[in-house]
């Protein structure tokens, strides 16, 4: 083995410098004479890109620890006080998750920021991200962080900025956090402050239960069916679990404000625990995290299962068939769902607004095209990322081009309302729960609603496929692979015409036909969107944090049977040209 002595220099330093705790210390210590594992630590740093740090946590340059979270807010510090006074004085939210050491995190960012004359708001308590979008816009804040690594192992933690407006921090500025902390020593460049003097001086301030009162008010208020609810309060069971997370206290309370009276939490899921012990991932798009829920809904015949992930910005939920089975839906099946009880519980209570708009992402199901052309809703597709349906919300607040009346991605994130710029599983639980009772008193459960949107508005089907390369040369592999696609570009697959391929990174939507280009009309992005003549689609998008590319097929079809074929079809054509 070749050793590139660079990561054993910073090794050693770390072990030898004065600013290290000894606990860290005695961490590196037992790794002595583990070259791979002190390489894996050492030989590379943490990416801070849109959406901030994501990593496992442990001692080193390339893992999540105090010295990183420091030296990431350090550089989010170096972007706000040139800003002056005014910025400073307004400050940073700063909220986190049930995972392991995110409460120190969070406390050290504070402890940085003030250290910087920048005053911090912290959380006296864990809460859901969205709360935290929600509050860098409620306080006037200049920024949010929030720590936490969503639905990851238990191994992982992140650290999550936002901006101004209470969507993730935009890649202009990010580019500048990143460029400061490329150029800082992670020791001798961080300023910190003592966490009480900062609280004395008032640069650190807590925020609790007003803001939780405030944002559960906003959430409350996308409630369409009430009458629904009241209705069916007693009769609608409702099993809830937040996977040891942060939804623990609001989705519960917030269920209960809208008067549904039979909430059953999963108590063995209720405490928030960073180790997840009843779970083999906390994730609410895998089915076994329900397994407890499952056995509690079979004992007393419950309808409907919901769950939502360790920061509560995601939201899945699990049914019961017309055969007792209990089934998971998809994100899309789900966004489906909502889109279109949104749209028409709006328009039965005549409280559509003028010129609605839905936004989804390009790698979402299709249906909510059929769905809002035939309401008369105008629907907007944005890059994969929340984000950028939050930045689409603000664009329809600055120019007026259309109210904002529901969002959506695949990987069960929702929100209703404008109050937040981000996915949010406190209302998504709501709305799921109220829809429930709304389909109820037209004697439906949401098993037979996502069959009845599918005998309406078609069969629509899709399915992600991760594409992983192997080897010390995987991410040029990616790369390369991404690469051919473009400049060997396919006129077909699984024997059906490729019409048009939209290409992210040029900006451009060829028709192959014609060769026509237009603008493929989003930002720039390493994707490329593949138009067939049989009305499906197959987009390509490499990871930017893992060695693999995803692929999104997107299908319909007459029945279920034939999108299943032709998702079958697709992914065995693309996984051949991956080859």
């Amino acid at each position: 083995m070749v050793i590139n002595m660079d990561f054993m220099k910073e090794y050693e330093r770390w072990i030898a410098n004065g600013k290290v705790d000894a606990a860290t210390k005695a961490e590196l210590e037992e790794l002595r004479g583990n070259l791979p594992e002190i390489e894996s630590r050492f030989g590379s740093t943490l990416s801070f890109g849109t959406g901030g740090l994501r990593g496992i946590m442990g001692a080193g340059l390339n893992r999540m620890n105090v010295y990183t979270v420091r030296q990431a807010t350090q550089g989010l510090a170096s972007l706000i006080a040139p800003l002056g006074e005014e910025a400073r004085r307004r400050g940073v939210v700063i909220s986190y998750d049930s995972r392991h050491h995110s409460r120190e995190f969070a406390e050290e960012a504070s402890r940085v920021l003030a250290a910087s004359g920048i005053h911090a708001y912290l959380f006296d308590e864990l809460r859901p991200t969205p709360e935290l979008s929600f509050a860098v816009r409620e306080l006037h804040c200049m920024a949010g962080v929030n720590v936490t690594a969503s639905h990851n192992p238990k191994e992982y933690n992140g650290y999550k900025v936002y901006w101004e407006d209470g969507a993730q921090i935009p890649p202009s500025h990010a580019d500048v956090v990143l460029k400061e902390i490329r150029g800082s020593d992670i020791f001798d460049d961080v300023r910190v402050i003592d966490f009480e003097q900062a609280r004395r001086s008032g640069l650190i301030t807590f925020v609790g239960s007003e803001i939780d009162e405030k944002y559960l008010g906003k959430v409350l208020e996308q409630s369409i069916s009430g009458e629904a609810v009241k209705a069916c309060a007693q009769s609608l069971k409702i099993i809830y679990t937040p996977f040891h997370g942060s939804g623990y206290r609001l989705v519960p309370e917030v269920l209960r404000r809208l008067g549904f009276e039979n909430i059953l939490p999963v108590a063995e899921q209720m405490k928030p625990d960073g180790d997840f012990p009843t779970v083999k991932s906390p994730n609410p798009e895998e089915k076994e995290g329900f397994r407890i829920a499952i056995e509690m809904a079979r004992r007393e015949k419950i309808d409907l299962i919901i769950g939502t992930d360790p920061d509560a910005d995601r939201v899945g939920i699990v049914v019961r068939s017309a055969q007792g089975e209990y089934l998971s839906l998809t994100g899309n099946q789900v966004g489906a769902l909502l889109t279109d009880y949104v749209i028409s519980a709006r328009t039965e209570k005549g409280l559509m607004p003028e010129k609605p708009a839905v936004v989804t992402t390009i790698v979402s199901t299709r249906m909510p095209f059929e769905l809002c052309r035939r309401n008369h809703v105008d629907v907007f597709e944005v890059l994969t990322g929340f984000k950028f349906i939050g930045e689409k919300i603000k664009e329809f607040e600055d120019t007026g081009s259309h109210n904002f009346v529901f969002g959506f991605e695949e990987s069960y994130g929702y929100l209703s309302g404008t109050y937040a710029r981000d996915k949010d599983a406190v209302v998504g639980s709501m709305l799921i729960a109220e829809m429930a009772a709304w389909y109820r008193l037209k004697g439906m459960t949401l098993f037979d609603a996502i069959n009845a949107l599918y005998r309406k508005y078609g069969f629509y089907g899709e399915r992600t496929v991760s594409v992983n390369m192997q080897g010390l040369d995987a991410f040029a592999r990616m790369q390369a692979t991404m690469q051919r696609l473009r400049a060997e570009a396919p006129r077909e697959a699984a024997g059906v015409a490729v019409t048009a391929v939209r290409d992210y990174l040029s900006g451009e939507r060829t028709v192959l036909a014609t060769g026509v280009k237009e603008p493929a009309g989003l930002p720039v992005s390493d994707v490329l969107f593949y138009e067939f003549e049989d009305g499906n689609s197959v987009v390509v998008r490499p990871s930017g944090t893992e060695p693999k590319v995803k692929l999104y097929v997107l299908c319909k079809g007459e029945n279920d049977a034939a999108v299943e074929a032709s998702l079958d079809k697709y992914v065995a054509a693309f996984r051949k040209l991956m080859e």
